[in-house]
């Protein structure tokens, strides 16, 4: 059965990467019939030098380029070496594959046409398993990098993860599929966006602030660094326009260590750094836990960003048991109480750190909180189990839970994390308070990331 129309494609010249997951969790006869679909969409395609050009790469545990957009001018060609491919059978190395398609396989040098001759950038991933790596933020440095990606998942995919890839609207970017053999079912549809993509910025007054992306048949407003998008889609907004309550629950647990715990206060310091402290600003209150809780300070008690980091630095170690259940019973019942300082309709989010396995029960009082509109990010490092920090954790688990083998890579969790609060990163920039407004109604507005992601 063929799922491909017979009317010829009148698209606009592009520049298409497929990437393809070749992990060993996929079948000898499933690998052949993401070849097929290839084939398949190609056939739609104008392909050539001044037409559209094809680059492919597969992944596992590394990145296996097939080809680039330079290496052929025809579409036989190109079918050729898709039939020619071999199955890697490794790990799923996701973030590892999108991130040599932004910094390599888009690059003039492997064949992709100049940013100012506004050839459309796209991306088609196939995959069919939960990546062993990060996605979000590298997939929305690739998109701020003017990357259309679709996302395409077989099977047991995370649909969570696939969003986070995927460009917008996820209606047109990301789809999921059940096995490999409904894989073709998805022809037809990329035949229309395909072979509709047109420059829709140069077409309709977009009445966008800062940049106007084109997508297959409509368009979306995005901002420059520094900025968020505006609830109307169209301005952008400084993030240190946005406003939190952020609760720090730190582990003082003996296990950790007097030198760990000077980390741990550098570490936030670190985040604080990256907030808008004021007094009509960000609030942030701390607890340090133990066998017993410990308020260091609460969230009405200081509203300048040195006072805080000042009051982190002067924190005495506990370090006694870990009872990290009894700290967020503190923390969901006193932290973001009125008489703590705690604001009506302020997003309220909440930071815990521990470095191994609570002596109580974690599942209760995360529940209450989160059922209550608190944000939890759960930060583990060393021998932090990571099935509690899924209990801890808001959903989805991708964008709130961090873990670091050791103390020493904590900078790597500072980075993420900041991306996802900060007033401002090196990519973009997503303040917790968009986050939470936009992660009820759609995750699709997200940015990750970057800005953090």
């Amino acid at each position: 059965m063929s799922f491909i129309t017979e009317s010829p494609c009148k698209a606009i010249p592009l520049d298409f990467v497929f990437v393809i997951d070749s992990s060993r969790s996929i079948r000898p006869n499933d690998y052949e019939k993401v070849k097929t679909f290839i084939i398949n969409l190609l056939q739609f395609l104008k392909v050539g030098p001044n037409a559209t050009r094809v680059g492919l790469l597969q992944y596992g545990s590394v990145v296996q380029p097939e080809f680039s957009l330079k290496t052929y001018t025809s579409k036989a060609q190109v079918e050729q070496a898709v039939r020619n491919m071999e199955h890697l059978a490794t790990g799923t190395m996701t973030g590892l594959a999108i991130q040599y398609t932004m910094e390599t396989a888009f690059t003039e040098e492997e064949g992709a046409r100049p940013a100012n001759l506004h050839i459309p950038r796209i991306a088609m991933i196939v995959t069919d398993g939960r990546p062993q790596d990060t996605v979000e933020e590298i997939a929305a440095q690739a998109r701020q990098a003017g990357i259309q990606i679709f996302a395409i998942g077989v099977g047991r995919v995370d649909m969570n993860t696939l969003r986070a890839i995927g460009s917008e609207p996820h209606s047109e970017h990301v789809h999921l599929v059940a096995n490999f053999s409904q894989i073709e079912t998805l022809i037809s549809g990329f035949q229309s966006k395909l072979c509709g993509v047109s420059e829709m910025c140069e077409t309709v007054d977009h009445g966008c602030e800062h940049q106007c992306v084109s997508t297959t048949d409509s368009y979306i407003c995005k901002c420059f660094e520094g900025f968020t998008l505006a609830e109307d889609g169209k301005s952008c907004k400084k993030c240190s326009d946005g406003v939190m309550d952020l609760v720090f629950v730190i582990d003082g647990s003996k296990s950790l260590g007097p030198a760990n715990f000077e980390l741990v206060k550098q570490f936030v310091n670190g985040i604080v750094d990256s907030l808008d402290i004021s007094k009509t600003g960000t609030h942030v209150g701390l607890l340090q836990y133990s066998t017993k809780v410990r308020t260091e300070f609460t969230l009405s008690q200081y509203t300048a960003a040195q006072d805080i980091k000042q009051a982190v630095t002067r924190m005495q170690y506990m370090g006694r048991g870990s009872m990290t259940g009894s700290a967020l019973r503190h923390m969901f019942e006193f932290s973001f109480s009125a008489k703590e300082g705690a604001r009506p309709n302020i997003p309220r989010v909440s930071i815990v750190f521990t470095d191994g396995r609570s002596q109580d029960d974690v599942s209760e009082w995360a529940n209450k909180a989160k059922n209550s509109g608190v944000t939890i990010y759960a930060l583990g490092v060393g021998k932090a189990i990571e099935q509690e920090l899924r209990e801890i954790a808001s959903e989805p688990d991708e964008k709130h839970l961090y873990y670091a083998e050791d103390f020493e890579k904590m900078g790597e969790i500072t980075k993420k994390l900041k991306s996802r609060i900060c007033k401002g990163t090196p990519h973009m920039c997503e303040n917790v308070i968009m986050f939470q407004n936009q992660v009820t109604e759609k995750l699709k507005n997200l940015v990750q990331n970057n800005i953090l992601s």
